[in-house]
C-alpha cells in the first residue's frame, strides 16, 4: 500500500513587517562589514505603526548612521507612500545601540563560538536545488510576486504577501500541489475578483504548472481583500521567520536567527556550514537526504557535537561523522573564511529564504566539496575490504 501524505511550508514577500525587520537588521550588518569585517554586530528591529526601533550591541570601527539605513531600506522595499501608513519619509525611527559585554568579547575575539546552541542543515534530492519542494516552491511564489509589483506588471499591488504550498508525497516523492495559499495586499480601488485573477494568471500558473492539475485548491486572499498592509496592521520582529527562513518546517531547528548577526554568532555561520554540508553529501550521491546538527559552547571553537542524519545511504552515519569531521572545517574562524563570511552580503540573505536560491556570494549553497567526500569514501571503502580480506 502506497504511503501517502501532504506537507505543507510557507513564505513571506520582502515587505511582509518581519522580513522588513530581518532586511534593516542586515542592512545594517552590510554597512558595518562595508568598512569594518571584524566588526562583531548583534542588531534587532521592531517595527510597527509609523515607528522603527532599533536595538542591539556592536563593537566596530565603523561609522554608520542607523536611522539613514533602514530608512534607504524601507524605501527600497516599497513603502514609499504615506497611505500606507509607514514608510521611509513618515516613520519615526528611534535607536538603542550599545557596545558589546567584554564578558563575551574575551571568548570570541580568541576564535571562540559567540554563543551556545544548536543549529541544523537539511538537503534533499527531491529538487534540483537539494531543497524542499513545498518551501521552494512557497518562495517562488512571493519572489514572483515581489517581482510583478516592482516591474509594475501588476502594478496595484502593496509590498505584503504571504503564500503556502502544500506538496502530496507518495512513498516519499513529491506527486503535486493539492493546495496554494497567496495574500497579496493591494490599493483599495482593486476589486477581489481582478486580484484572484491576475494571480492565478500571473503568478500561480507560470511558476507551479509543473505541479499543479484540475484538483489544485487555489486560494486568494482567503477573507477577501487585503488593503490594509505591512507594519501598519501587524508589527514586525527581527528573527520571526526562522522556519521561513530555512526548510518551511522539514528537518529540525535550533532557534536561533539569522538576520543581524555576524557570523562570529554560530546561530547563522554553523547554520549556513550545517546546509553546505548536507547539500554536498547529497550532491555526492552519498544519500537521498541529510540532515546535520552541529553544537557549540560559547567562547569554545571546536564543536562540542557533530551528527549526521543520511537517508537511504549506503554508508553509516558514523562513517559519515568521520569525513565531515576531516575535510569541512567546522570552527568559526574555519567557518568564515571558508565560506567567506566576512563580507557585506547578508542583506539580499533576509527575504525569500537563505538556501537554496542561486547567488555567487552563497558560498554555502556550492557544491564544490563533492570530489572531497568521494576521495574519502573510497579510501575508507579500500581500508574496510583490505581488513575483511585478511
Amino acid at each position: 500500500m502506497a504511503d501517502s501524505y501532504i506537507i505543507t511550508s510557507e513564505s513571506v514577500s520582502d515587505g511582509h513587517p518581519d522580513k522588513v525587520c530581518d532586511q534593516i537588521s542586515d542592512g545594517i550588518l552590510d554597512k558595518i562589514y562595508s568598512q569594518d569585517p571584524e566588526g562583531k554586530v548583534a542588531i534587532e528591529t521592531v517595527v510597527t505603526k509609523n515607528k522603527v526601533i532599533i536595538v542591539g550591541e556592536i563593537s566596530t570601527k565603523a561609522e554608520f548612521n542607523a536611522a539613514s539605513v533602514a530608512r534607504e531600506i524601507i524605501k527600497e522595499i516599497g513603502y514609499d507612500k504615506p497611505e500606507y501608513e509607514f514608510s521611509n519619509s513618515s516613520a519615526n525611527i528611534e535607536t538603542y545601540i550599545h557596545h558589546q559585554s567584554p564578558d563575551i568579547a574575551q571568548g570570541v575575539d580568541k576564535g571562540g563560538a559567540g554563543d551556545q546552541g544548536i543549529m541544523f542543515g537539511y538537503a534533499t534530492n527531491e529538487t534540483k536545488e537539494l531543497m524542499p519542494l513545498p518551501i521552494l516552491y512557497a518562495h517562488k511564489l512571493t519572489q514572483k510576486l515581489s517581482e510583478l509589483r516592482k516591474n509594475k506588471e501588476i502594478p496595484y499591488l502593496r509590498p505584503d504577501a504571504k503564500s503556502q504550498v502544500s506538496v502530496k508525497y507518495v512513498n516519499g516523492k513529491p506527486k503535486r500541489i493539492s493546495t496554494i495559499v497567496v495574500g497579496a495586499s493591494h490599493d483599495s480601488e482593486i476589486s477581489e475578483e481582478q486580484v484572484r485573477e491576475d494571480i492565478i494568471k500571473k503568478v500561480i500558473k507560470p511558476v507551479c504548472e509543473k505541479w499543479i492539475d484540475k484538483k489544485t485548491k487555489i486560494f486568494v486572499n482567503g477573507t477577501g481583500k487585503f488593503v490594509k498592509c505591512g507594519p501598519a496592521a501587524d508589527s514586525g520582529l527581527t528573527g520571526r521567520k526562522i522556519i521561513v527562513d530555512t526548510y518551511g518546517g522539514i528537518g529540525s531547528h535550533g532557534g536561533g536567527c539569522f538576520s543581524g548577526k555576524d557570523p562570529s554568532k554560530v546561530d547563522r555561520s554553523a547554520s549556513y556550514m550545517a546546509r553546505y554540508i548536507a547539500k554536498n553529501l547529497v550532491a555526492a550521491g552519498v544519500c537521498d537526504s541529510c540532515e546535520i546538527q552541529l553544537a557549540y559552547c560559547i567562547g569554545i571553537a571546536e564543536p562540542v557535537s557533530v551528527y549526521v542524519s543520511a537517508k537511504n545511504s549506503k554508508f553509516s552515519n558514523a562513517e559519515l561523522e568521520k569525513i565531515v569531521r576531516k575535510i569541512f572545517p567546522l570552527t568559526p574562524k574555519g567557518i568564515i573564511k571558508h565560506l567567506k563570511l566576512n563580507r557585506p552580503i547578508y542583506r539580499k540573505t533576509a527575504a525569500f529564504g537563505h538556501f537554496g536560491r542561486e547567488n555567487e556570494d552563497f558560498e554555502w549553497e556550492k557544491t564544490n566539496m563533492v570530489d572531497k567526500i568521494n576521495e574519502e569514501l573510497k579510501k575508507r571503502r579500500k581500508f574496510s575490504f583490505k581488513i575483511w580480506y585478511e
